[in-house]
């Protein structure tokens, strides 16, 4: 894995997400975005898992937990959905943790309640991990 095969998987991620509400628009709960994110990531032929059980280890212990990350693209790419007003700080740490959970070098924070996705609907967030990572 290098961070050039990761960003260019990113760009892939985010032209799906803008892909979603060019053909729904803003407005609906996160879990019509969800199934339709799904159905573009198929076809788009990237591979997925959704609400991946997060796995906690904790002093030793893997504790079962309801931890559901949105979708594990490529197992190297964590995408967190929303469907708010506006991202918060919460949102935010909220992807970080699960990235380090799932030692995922980078993840996509994506609010499709918004009028222009690629603008104010999207953070990409990198890591220890990503800049370990070769360039090529």
């Amino acid at each position: 894995m290098t961070k050039r095969y990761l960003d260019k998987l990113t760009y892939e991620v985010i032209g799906a997400a803008i892909e979603v509400p060019k053909s729904l628009g803003p407005g609906l709960l996160e879990s019509v975005y969800h199934e339709c994110m799904k159905h573009e990531l198929t076809y788009r032929k990237i591979n997925f898992q959704t609400e991946l059980s997060v796995p906690i280890h904790f002093k030793g212990l893997i504790l079962e937990t309801e931890l559901r990350c949105d979708l594990f693209i490529e197992y190297c790419l964590t995408v967190e959905l929303k469907a708010v007003a506006e991202l918060t700080p919460i949102n935010e740490a909220q992807l970080l943790t699960y990235m380090k959970l799932l030692k995922s070098p980078k993840g996509i924070l994506i609010n499709f309640n918004c009028i222009n996705l690629f603008k104010n609907g999207q953070k990409t967030f990198v890591n220890e991990l990503f800049r370990d990572l070769p360039e090529n």
